[in-house]
């Protein structure tokens, strides 16, 4: 059955680190992606159980041409699952020969362990609790469409909009098909949590992405102005990418790398899909970059989001039980890349600013990272206060670390992430501010100005909330 080999594929996609679950599901060409989602996810959440019971009944050794994620997810669905009701083909006759040797296995092992039902086989932080609800957060996508226009196509299919939120709470008790504009960012919509949208035209058509709010700060508080050329450092999977593009307008040029091939071919897609033409992908590492290269000697602006442990990730904890706790081994190789990224980017001769960020809640990855970098080239670069508004801020490790901004479920209703402005201390006048950051966030406003206040310009709107 075709269901089985897509989960075995996404699942050997998810050990090497391709990508996640969900985007490797709704990447592949299986047709009823909520089965294949929900299949993948119950064989990886009893991963450690199925190990066990497949090595103990010697499974693989008996059957040499099947392949581990392949055996997972059939014995998952042998013994845990629906059992093969209505289907399997010549998989539920490869099952059958050793049906019983499984079953056996699992009771087995229910006995050493002293449980009697399947759930408790699960390790302490493999059963899912009750994970905070977010919101389904959806990006305009300003190179194909407008805000207006999009919401007119929701009320057209018989949703509710709210118009503008005044606050998280409007954001964390919407339901059913109603739907307000956020607060902040003025082209992310907000739905209520588990809105599935990724058959929805728009979506398909590049003019929405799905895309978690603190996920679209990056590039909205990078702010690049339209004719400037921004260097994406860790683009994949593209979606801060193809944010960058619209706040750019498609003007000027964006350089983004990353090393994995298949991500970028991905991303490439990605890119195609929702219009961007300003963008130059390269297979690249970018501590590989030189900065002295004469194609970057106007480089202003980067966004540097690089790969981290996701333990700020809402979905890593089903995908991969425990990795809301990466080891410490882990976090110390992840901070040594990070922070050999950060300072490699601030040697870019012509580089302004700076927008260093990941989804991970850890420290070590986050504030640590920022500090290092700063204590490496001392008196070059600062850090901004921007968003003065918003809740959660960075830890306390070092002054100036309030200016970070954190954001978590509990706090912002968003995933968990971690961003730092950084700016050159001598801005070079020629460095645009753009009108998306609003008064609260540009770079000179922490500074004492005692000129005379200039009027708004015509239409313009008041600061955002949050």
């Amino acid at each position: 059955m075709a269901l089985y080999g897509a989960a075995a594929a996404v699942l050997a996609g998810v050990e090497s680190r391709q990508g996640s679950i969900k985007g490797l599901v709704y990447g592949s060409r299986f047709q009823n992606v909520k089965q294949l989602y929900a299949l993948v996810c119950e064989t990886q959440r009893y991963a450690a159980v199925l190990d066990a019971v497949i090595a103990s009944a010697g499974l693989l050794r008996a059957e040499k041409k099947l392949r581990p994620h392949m055996a997972k997810v059939l014995v998952y669905e042998l013994l845990l699952g629906r059992g093969f009701r209505g289907g399997g083909g010549r998989w539920k006759a490869l099952l059958a020969r050793h049906q019983a040797r499984l079953k056996a296995e699992l009771a087995r092992l229910k006995v050493q362990r002293g449980v009697s039902r399947n759930e408790d086989l699960l390790e302490v932080g493999s059963t899912p609790g009750p994970a905070p609800q977010i919101p389904r957060f959806v990006r305009v996508n300003t190179l194909k469409t407008c805000s207006d226009d999009a919401i007119d196509y929701f009320k057209r299919q018989g949703f509710s909009y709210q118009g503008r939120a005044s606050s998280l709470e409007d954001l964390r008790t919407l339901k059913g098909k109603h739907f307000l504009l956020d607060p902040l960012l003025p082209e992310l919509l907000v739905f209520p949590a588990h809105t599935d949208l990724h058959e929805h035209p728009l979506y398909q058509a590049g003019h929405l992405i799905l895309q978690d709010k603190a996920s679209c700060l990056p590039a909205m508080l990078l702010a690049p102005a339209p004719g400037s050329h921004v260097l994406d450092a860790c683009a994949a999977p593209g979606n801060k990418t193809s944010h960058l593009a619209a706040l750019l307008k498609n003007q000027g040029k964006i350089f983004a790398f990353d090393l994995d091939a298949k991500r970028l071919a991905s991303m490439a897609t990605l890119l195609a899909r929702a219009g961007v033409s300003c963008c130059e992908l390269a297979e690249k590492d970018f501590l590989a970059v030189s900065p002295s290269d004469p194609r970057y000697s106007q480089v202003q602006y980067i966004l540097l989001d690089p790969s981290c442990s996701g333990s700020g990730m809402l979905s890593r904890q089903l995908e991969e039980p425990g990795a809301g706790t990466p080891s410490k081994e882990r976090l110390h190789a992840l901070a040594g890349f990070q922070q050999r990224a950060l300072c490699h980017a601030l040697t870019f001769p012509s580089l302004q600013r700076l927008v260093y960020s990941t989804c991970s809640l850890c420290q070590e990855e986050n504030e640590d990272v920022v500090q290092g970098a700063l204590q490496k080239s001392p008196g070059t670069f600062r850090l901004v206060p921007v968003l003065p508004s918003w809740p959660h801020r960075g830890l306390g490790t070092f002054p100036g670390a309030e200016h970070c901004l954190r954001a978590s479920p509990e706090t912002t209703l968003t995933g968990g992430f971690f961003i730092a402005v950084l700016e050159r201390v001598e801005v070079s006048s020629s460095v645009p501010q753009t009108e998306t950051l609003g008064p609260e966030l540009t770079p000179s406003s922490t500074r004492k100005r005692k000129k005379r206040r200039r009027k708004p310009a015509a239409g313009a709107s008041p600061p955002p909330r949050t």
